[in-house]
């Protein structure tokens, strides 16, 4: 079994609509989220794949961002004005290459990083290059493993991370109703195998013409089932790690703005 260290995080699911390539209009709720996060006391949030323009295959080159993007520059302030890593989706410009579906990290001291989904669902590569290189983060002493949806499906995703030694390993993705049993199953699998709480951020909108399902939530390091958003509303699901294992959770309904224990 992975011992076990004393660090202390906590990681913020965004569940949010997305508006089909309407950047700045998406890129405003993001800012919501993030200060909601933040207010409830979140060191990260994280948000599903292609947050800021949806998941619109046929859009991707349009709507690829460079890397000096100033909607980037907009998180990056978000990031340093609420003291929260903040990990929003995009399609990024690659020179020469089709783009992207990579995600933009933003450190409250200004840092910033990006990562490439290295792994493609079927049909991707029409629209997509590919990403070669890991991800992996440090936050309050916990190493953070991020992936984009199908590289979950390749385990050789998740050995890279349990071989640098990912304390938590996160997911955003696009998920439906119908593909989600099938990705629960594998999401629990791996972290019971790796010994190390597994999230996952998911859309609730229709987009790119699938209807996602939502039930952004984690598995803990016995393959089950800790937290869950259950369905499709607007929310913020709370996921604290502590001493690696996942052990204190809650979703917050931001229609409600209360906040209530989910087992």
């Amino acid at each position: 079994m992975k011992p076990r260290g004393t660090s202390s995080v906590t990681i913020a699911l965004a569940q949010l609509p997305v508006v089909k390539g309407a950047v700045a209009e998406n890129l405003e709720t993001h800012l919501t989220y993030i200060q909601q996060a933040a207010t409830r006391g979140a060191d990260v949030v994280v948000f599903p794949e292609l947050s800021l323009t949806g998941y619109e295959l046929e859009l991707l080159e349009q709507l690829a961002m460079p890397k000096d993007s100033e909607v980037f520059s907009t998180l990056y302030d978000a990031a340093a004005a609420n003291n929260i890593v903040v990990i929003a989706g995009c399609p990024l410009v690659s020179e020469g290459r089709k783009p992207q579906i990579g995600a933009v990290i933003c450190f409250p001291n200004g840092e910033r990083a990006f990562y490439a989904k290295q792994y493609l669902h079927e049909g991707e590569e029409v629209y997509c290059s590919t990403g070669n290189a890991s991800y992996l983060f440090t936050v309050n002493g916990t190493r953070i493993a991020l992936a984009i949806c199908a590289d979950f499906a390749n385990p050789v995703h998740s050995e890279a991370a349990a071989a640098q030694q990912a304390d938590v390993y996160i997911a955003s993705a696009l998920i439906s109703e119908a593909g989600y049993e099938a990705d629960a199953q594998l999401l629990a699998a791996m972290a019971k195998h790796h010994q190390f709480p597994v999230l996952l951020a998911n859309h609730i909108s229709n987009t790119g013409g699938w209807q996602t399902c939502g039930k952004s939530g984690g598995w803990n390091a016995d393959g089950e089932l800790a937290i869950t958003a259950g369905g499709t509303e607007a929310c913020i699901v709370i996921c604290a790690i502590n001493g690696g294992a996942l052990d204190a959770s809650l979703v917050t309904n931001l229609a409600i703005e209360d906040s209530c224990p989910v087992g």
